[in-house]
């Protein structure tokens, strides 16, 4: 079963994404709260797509709108798809994806895109399954604490 998140699923929701950091060993960086992801969902800044196997939370696909300009439309952005590992391999990342370009479709979206990591061959081999196309020449750049501070305040016009 594939359901949206409620702002209720908050505490569900950050305990999967700590799965996920661990995973990726990324854990130092989590600093959201519980109270934050709720307070995202409530405000539809971010949307969850919770997955269940025979009751229990085996998944979860994190995502939000974003815009394209050589197309001129909206897109979605899968800013992270977890299965916990004792589900893997049952297709539910799978059903997912496959919801989750519903939604795109649906909603008339240009594009579903997402990163991974490069050291990650079990997903970069799923989505490659999936005919996901890998975009090698473009390279993410990410601007945060101090760094976006600084550029903030150093470039300001009058």
């Amino acid at each position: 079963m594939i359901r949206f998140a409620k702002p209720d699923d908050a505490e569900l929701v950050h305990a999967l994404i700590l799965e996920l950091a661990d995973y990726e060993k990324l854990s130092h960086e989590v600093v959201g709260t519980p109270a934050d992801l709720r307070a995202s969902l409530a405000a539809g800044e971010a949307e969850t797509l919770l997955a269940f196997h025979d009751g229990k939370p085996a998944g979860f696909a994190l995502f939000f709108r974003n815009y394209t300009t050589f197309l001129s439309r909206h897109g979605l952005y899968l800013a992270d798809l977890f299965v916990r590992p004792e589900f893997r391999g049952k297709g539910i990342g799978r059903s997912l994806l496959a919801e989750l370009a519903r939604i795109a479709v649906d909603r008339k979206c240009g594009r579903l895109e997402w990163a991974v990591l490069d050291w990650n061959a079990p997903a970069l081999g799923f989505y490659e399954k999936l005919d996901a196309r890998i975009m090698s020449e473009w390279r993410v750049h990410r601007l945060t604490g101090d760094a976006l501070q600084a550029l903030a305040e150093g470039e300001r016009t009058p």
